[in-house]
């Protein structure tokens, strides 16, 4: 498994940058002044004990729950848009459990995922059927290498999403998230119930995507995946940051590992 001591390009922009992000769940303060950034080609994990406030960063990163703070991405304030535009603008995320259309195949679930970037106008699917005939065999070729690419094989695709393995399962819902490319990718738990061979797979599929240049912010509980992986890491307790760095910094700081790391889960 590749780790984060390997030189790899990352690029000098910041992609996604997060200033102050406050979370309140009536007298419950869930996140307080939480600032983080990620570049193009860097995977930037965050971790934390169980209710530290990892997911309601991500659910305010995304304006999908009431908080303060602001975000950027590519310099453009978006702190303001609504959560379903944030796709088109290049930030997307997978959530803890898998989201799937159970009744469509693994490569009609792909289609779908991308199918607005391949879709022709009304007009010109009434008086050109053909255009849009051409459209859904692009979508359909799109999709296809699109799961190869996170290592979904052929024999997969033809099969629902509940009738194959798990750790598939959990690709498909990293690729459905990532769609024709994204800028920014947030990922929540996606080696959750994985081990052995999934987690490889896992690991280095994000490490392609690390090449891709896509900046990736990545919550996760599994230590050794993300201290192998990561570039820089976050640490959240109790809704405030702990401590940032290297995940070596992070492995010899002490009030890390009193908080969390020697922590049972």
């Amino acid at each position: 498994m590749e780790t984060s001591e390997q030189p790899h390009h990352r690029g000098e922009e910041e992609v996604l940058r997060v200033e102050k992000l406050t979370v309140q769940y009536g007298a419950l303060v869930a996140l307080r002044d939480v600032s983080w950034s990620v570049r193009s080609g860097e995977i930037l994990g965050i971790i934390g004990p169980n209710g530290a406030g990892k997911s309601s960063c991500f659910a305010a990163v995304t304006n999908s729950v009431i908080h303060s703070g602001r975000t950027f991405l590519d310099e453009s304030d978006v702190s303001e848009t609504r959560t379903y535009d944030l796709a088109s603008h290049g930030l997307r995320r997978t959530f803890q459990h898998n989201s799937f259309f159970g009744e469509l195949t693994v490569l009609q679930n792909a289609v779908a995922a991308i199918v607005r970037d391949f879709s022709v106008s009304l007009p010109v699917s009434l008086f050109f059927p053909w255009r849009e005939a051409v459209s859904r065999r692009e979508a359909t070729q799109a999709a296809s290498q699109l799961l190869e690419f996170f290592g979904i094989t052929p024999q997969y695709h033809d099969k629902l999403p509940g009738d194959i393995p798990y750790g598939v399962q959990r690709l498909l819902s990293v690729a459905l998230a990532y769609g024709t490319g994204a800028k920014a990718l947030l990922l929540d738990e996606p080696a959750a119930g994985l081990g052995g061979g999934d987690m490889k797979q896992l690991a280095d599929v994000l490490v392609d995507l690390r090449r891709r240049n896509v900046a990736l912010v990545v919550v996760e509980h599994h230590m050794d995946l993300i201290m192998s992986i990561a570039d820089r890491i976050v640490v959240i307790d109790q809704g405030v940051m702990l401590a940032t760095g290297t995940p070596a910094e992070i492995q010899r700081d002490p009030k890390v590992r009193e908080a969390y790391l020697g922590r049972d889960e």
